[in-house]
């Protein structure tokens, strides 16, 4: 039960914590970071005396304080803790605290629930601070315009609420991402100087240029090493990240983190009695770098209450063997072939419902073709389910082509201004979800395919961006509103569809955040399936999310997307490390291919409990050209590493490099798995152990292994090879 906090109070898990002191008007944070250990009273007051900074020449004549609330009233003139107005008043906020409470759970952890009051608009603002016992802090801020007698009839205008936390003066090295379609994900690093590092989502969603994790460390820090503190926004629209440095710091502090909601200009008008809930943002800290990081988000996820708990099927999706030609007869040889080589859920994707012969028509009418499928999808999805295998269909519920039924039967239910859309988008536009008519339309359809067909899994795709997202003769912004509407939407499907498993897909990786993922079983990572593209986008989404919860699939070759011809068995290795699939016609597939498809479908099932469970780890390699990354096990007894070329480089040998996550006292096998077949060498032997160990297990120590390094072969470009460790007595 919450109880009156102590006058400093600390939420502390797995080696790192937060400690707040409730000082008045507003609380501070004196610590984030490496846990300070159980703090005596000495402690506490120890902390407070260093709290306060020197009063700077041509500055405030009181210390400056970086609060949990911060805005000008305290010297901060940095990013506030919000920003809004009442009809052109009320902008000089000033919080102040009314209440506190606080919880330690025994497994670690707890809460911390600061209320505070801002007379001057009249304003409630609740700060919630939770720390999960992976140690990740989830920070969850509620503004409410109070309904109290005499309080102005008009609207408070909110334009933005930022979630900030400060960073000490060591941090001074940024990395966030970007992307495109086919390419998502994509690390860019830069010096945190003066000002205010800042990156603006307006697409609707995260988009494929999302910046997915905010991270800001020691100069330097990499997968294996670095103290590191990071930011994520579990949002699914318009975003905002930040990380500022002000000449003068943050009180004793150096910068801050912080982000939060995107809010357009009068899209969040609070009347009295109204409440707005931002975001959750999602904080963690690391001194063992990136990888510490990931392993923080990862037990994060995996706690929930709602992570997948079956094995993850392999999936075979029929969009790149098939794409708009559905023809029964077909897909039935596709579906007996998948059942062949060891899928376990078979998923119709883009093309089954009325009007759609191709991406210009019948988006938004959410029937079976009639005139393709006579006998609906029934006698498809019957036979799938024979062949033991679970069925799932692709859905894409807001959007809607302009040639479609429903957009001609209700143009009131187009996302747009009422002058008109603009240019569509991949041909379609952006559905009003918002729209209760248009809401229960979409429950209705989806619910009757779910329940008609016994569908198991839903693709849900979003395919373009939002833009002029407003409706109403007065061209209300609404793009908060619309993904609120989605939440509720695929909330109440799940409830009626309690097994129901939904895959969060939006050109790709456009739509990856914990907002979405609150309510779906896994993401689409990115429509490239291309082996050397998906080999930084699976480790970069690995940042965030388990390998359970990213879709990678196998592909054909040359790749849809980029034309690049590869190998099988570089294929087959890149889709192993996540939820494995594929997205090719295997009924032209010759006999050589398919048997390594079964084979390697068999070693997914037998890796998985590792693969889905263990701890994800990724070395630091000097040369770009190579990539090892792995999973650990986490009692450290078994261990599968994936070291892979992707192009040339100068360097004509490797030499040692060390394989992450083991022990370095502890005895090991190690031995190479064959099944998907054997790489190509750049080289004309050796090394030596790779010699024996093609043959069975050979014996090496955790000194070798994890300190001096395992000399790896030089591989030709777009190769893998599979390594497999095993801890002995």
């Amino acid at each position: 039960m919450p109880t009156t906090p102590a006058r400093i109070v600390s939420l502390r898990a797995a080696g790192t914590c937060l400690v707040v002191e409730l000082t008045e008007p507003v609380p501070r944070v004196l610590h984030w970071g490496a846990d300070l250990g159980d703090l005596t009273d000495a402690d506490r007051e120890a902390l407070v005396l260093t709290a306060d900074g020197a009063v700077l020449n041509n500055a405030l004549d009181v210390p400056r304080r970086f609060t949990v609330w911060p805005t000008e009233a305290e010297g901060w003139h940095g990013t506030p803790g919000h920003h809004g107005h009442l009809a052109g008043t009320a902008g000089a906020p000033r919080p102040a605290l009314t209440d506190a409470a606080f919880r330690e759970d025994p497994d670690g952890g707890g809460e911390l629930v600061l209320r505070l009051a801002e007379p001057g608009a009249g304003l409630d603002l609740t700060l919630t601070y939770a720390m999960d016992p992976s140690g990740v802090l989830a920070v969850a801020t509620s503004v409410t315009r109070r309904a109290e007698e005499g309080a102005a009839p008009e609207p408070y205008d909110l334009t933005h609420v930022t979630t900030l936390l400060p960073l000490p003066r060591r941090a001074t090295e940024i990395l966030d991402f970007t992307g495109k379609w086919a390419r998502e994900r994509s690390p860019q690093r830069r010096p945190l100087g003066h000002g205010t590092h800042s990156r603006e989502v307006r697409r609707g969603k995260p988009g494929l240029d999302s910046p997915y994790l905010l991270a800001v460390g020691e100069p330097g820090f990499g997968f294996r090493g670095g103290e590191v503190w990071a930011l994520h926004v579990a949002w699914s629209g318009d975003q905002r990240y930040l990380a500022e440095q002000l000449p003068e710091g943050a009180g004793v502090h150096a910068s801050v983190l912080g982000g939060g909601e995107l809010l357009r200009s009068g899209e969040i008008r609070l009347a009295p009695g109204e409440t707005y809930d931002a975001p959750v943002c999602h904080f963690a800290w690391s001194s063992d770098g990136l990888d510490g990081l990931a392993g923080r988000f990862h037990a994060l996820l995996r706690g929930r209450p709602t992570h997948p708990r079956t094995p993850r099927p392999v999936i075979l999706n029929s969009w790149e063997a098939v794409y708009f030609d559905h023809d029964l007869d077909r897909l039935l040889r596709l579906v007996e072939k998948a059942a062949q080589v060891g899928v376990e859920r078979f998923v119709l994707d883009d093309g089954w419902f009325t009007g759609r012969r191709s991406d210009r028509a019948g988006l938004g009418d959410w029937t079976v073709d009639a005139a393709v499928w006579p006998d609906g999808l029934g006698p498809l999805a019957d036979r799938v389910r024979a062949l033991g295998m679970e069925f799932g269909l692709w859905v894409e519920p807001e959007m809607v082509n302009p040639d479609s039924r429903l957009a001609r039967e209700h143009p009131d239910w187009v996302l747009g201004p009422a002058a008109g859309g603009g240019p569509t988008a991949r041909h379609q536009y952006v559905l009003d979800v918002a729209n209760p008519d248009a809401w229960a339309y979409l429950l209705e359809s989806i619910d009757a395919l779910v329940g008609t067909y016994g569908i198991a899994y839903l693709k849900w795709d979003h395919n373009r961006e939002l833009a002029e997202a407003v409706h109403g003769p007065a061209d209300r912004p609404v793009s908060h509103a619309q993904v609120t509407a989605v939440y509720r939407l695929i909330d109440a499907l799940k409830e009626r569809h309690p097994g129901l498993e939904i895959e969060s897909c939006a050109s790709g990786g456009g739509r990856i955040d914990l907002g979405i993922l609150a309510r779906t079983d896994r993401v689409w990572a990115s429509d490239c399936n291309d082996p050397v593209e998906r080999q930084s986008i699976q480790r970069w989404t690995g940042q965030l999310l388990p390998p359970e919860l990213v879709g990678a699939h196998f592909g054909p070759s040359p790749s849809h997307t980029t034309a690049r011809r590869s190998g099988d068995t570089f294929r087959l290795a890149t889709a192993l490390f996540g939820h494995a699939g594929i997205e090719q016609d295997i009924t032209a597939c010759g006999d050589g291919e398919l048997a390594r498809i079964t084979a390697w479908t068999a070693l997914y099932r037998e890796l998985r409990p590792l693969l889905h469970g263990g701890v994800t780890v990724r070395a630091d390699l000097g040369d770009e050209a190579t990539v090892l990354h792995g999973v650990v096990g986490h009692d450290g007894q078994a261990a599968l590493y994936c070291w892979a070329r992707l192009t040339t480089s100068t360097e004509a040998q490797a030499g040692r490099v060390r394989l992450p996550g083991l022990a370095a006292d502890g005895r090991y096998e190690v031995r190479v798995r064959t099944e998907l077949g054997l790489p190509s060498l750049h080289q004309t032997s050796g090394p030596q152990w790779l010699t024996r160990a093609l043959e069975g297990w050979v014996p090496l120590s955790g000194a070798v292994l994890a300190v001096a390094g395992l000399p790896m072969p030089t591989l030709n470009p777009e190769q893998a090879l599979l390594i497999e460790v095993r801890r002995t007595a």
